[in-house]
């Protein structure tokens, strides 16, 4: 080192030591909040997992059952969808918004309706479609709501939102109407468990190498473990906190509900939010800050295709990060809410955070890795000692959030595929911990579409969708 150079270094030492320490000491206290309140809310869903008690199914005839079905270009799968529909809801009425599609969608969906006249087809157009999810699901609530007859009991009438790749397990309306669930009258809406279906395919990259696709299934088990496990021990804490989230399939809401949102100002006609990237769960906000329970039903699913692309998949999260961060508008709201619990404004608190959370470790480790590694070249001696005093509690927090993401692995085995080994359940486990750090990504990634201004609803593609090269993953309104 030239003399001049050290001289420098040496007169500036004792500042860069303290403020390297500061940093450094700043990012072990933050990592430590970070995954203690993480260990605080597995716990918590971990404890409301093994602790919840099956329901008995109630009478769906009690009900008038109205099923959404939300379509942009799906001519992939809209046919198979009706028909699974209609097997599991041969007494509903099943309502098809077509956003516009450029594809065969609405002449299937007449076809359909040609020999089913409870099939309904809802045309929307530009400009006013493919503004979002939202828009399309309020524009079938109005015409569900103008087709019903005059003296109609609202609050016997429930709307259902499948999405367009969604089939429903048997039974799934009598689990929906059980006592818990829309038996009770102060139920404004019920969400159900989502499952994949795809997660035993062994090849679901058809004509791609061994390689591609052992990626790709070990992609369609995460997400299978996801929901069924990480999710459902989720739901079930929210269930017990008064803050069940709704998820955009699988969502069925009492009319009344909608109605009580509808009559809002500024609301008319449109219950759902619109251009929202997280309509679903937004909804489920609005409805709880009206005073409606909310909750979540285990004993029924509705079952979706896994994303076998990574691609596909990282631009699907990066909208549902997006649309997290969206719904930091409502902290005020949620907090002055009476409807709230403190336990459930703790868990919507968590929720709202999650991607906030991840983007600043995303900025401030790569930080402290270039401070650690500064100090080590020209303050070798103080960046040691402070590494042998803070390093093993940073490699704690680390192990402690490590080992709850991969019990989710063992869980999700012994209640889903218990035909496996115990080794391949702890596989699965550590591939769930590996799975998790995608939440880094896309966080970063819908942070900086927010810093772009880049705000419209992206619906990701099928994986049956034919994709000519170059075609984008997603079609952005």
């Amino acid at each position: 080192m030239p003399d001049a150079l050290r001289q420098f270094v040496e007169m500036r030492r004792d500042g860069f030591v303290q403020l390297a320490g500061l940093i450094s000491l700043a990012l072990v206290v933050y990592m430590a909040l970070v995954f203690g309140r993480f260990l605080v809310y597995w716990a918590g869903s971990r404890h409301a997992f093994r602790r919840n008690r099956p329901a008995r199914p109630g009478d769906p005839a009690a009900f008038q059952w109205h099923l959404v079905v939300p379509c942009r270009d799906e001519e992939a799968v809209i046919a198979q969808t009706l028909a699974g529909l209609r097997a599991v809801a041969p007494a509903a009425h099943l309502w098809v918004i077509d956003d516009d599609s450029e594809d065969a969608t609405r002449d299937l969906v007449l076809a359909a309706a040609g020999h089913d006249p409870l099939v309904h087809l809802v045309q929307r157009r530009r400009p006013h479609a493919r503004i979002g999810k939202g828009a399309a699901l309020n524009a079938a609530y109005r015409e569900v709501s103008a087709s019903l007859p005059p003296g109609t009991d609202r609050s016997r009438v429930v709307l259902g939102v499948v999405d367009a790749d969604g089939r429903l397990d048997p039974g799934t309306l009598e689990q929906v109407g059980n006592e818990h669930a829309m038996g009770r009258a102060d139920t404004g809406a019920v969400q159900i468990g989502v499952r994949m279906r795809n997660a035993e395919d062994p090849r679901p990259l058809a004509g791609r190498g061994r390689t591609a696709n052992a990626l790709a299934r070990a992609l369609v088990r995460m997400q299978d473990v996801e929901f069924q496990a990480n999710n459902a021990g989720m739901q079930l804490l929210r269930r017990r906190t008064g803050s069940v989230g709704l998820g955009g399939n699988g969502q069925f809401v009492r009319l009344t509900a909608l109605d009580s949102l509808t009559a809002e100002e500024g609301r008319d006609g449109r219950p759902w939010p619109e251009r929202a990237l997280l309509e679903d769960y937004e909804s489920g906000l609005d409805l709880r800050l009206a005073g409606w329970r909310l909750t979540h039903v285990t004993e029924t699913n509705v079952s979706q295709e896994a994303l076998v692309s990574w691609r596909r998949f990282l631009t699907q999260r990066t909208r549902w990060a997006q649309g997290n961060m969206q719904c930091l508008r409502y902290t005020g709201r949620v907090l002055r809410s009476p409807h709230y619990r403190p336990a459930g404004k703790a868990e919507v608190l968590y929720t709202f955070l999650q991607p906030v959370v991840c983007v600043l470790l995303v900025v401030l480790t790569p930080m402290s890795l270039a401070i650690t590694g500064a100090g080590l070249v020209l303050f070798p001696e103080e960046t040691a000692d402070f590494q042998l005093t803070y390093g093993p509690w940073m490699a704690v927090a680390f192990v402690l959030a490590t080992l709850p993401m991969v019990l989710w692995g063992p869980t999700y085995r012994r209640l889903v595929r218990p035909d496996r080994s115990r080794l391949t359940g702890l596989l699965w486990g550590v591939l769930v911990w590996l799975y998790a750090y995608h939440l880094f990504v896309v966080a970063a990634r819908a942070a900086v579409r927010m810093l772009l201004g880049r705000n419209g609803w992206a619906k990701t593609r099928r994986n049956a969708e034919k994709v000519a090269v170059g075609a984008p993953t997603a079609l952005e309104s």
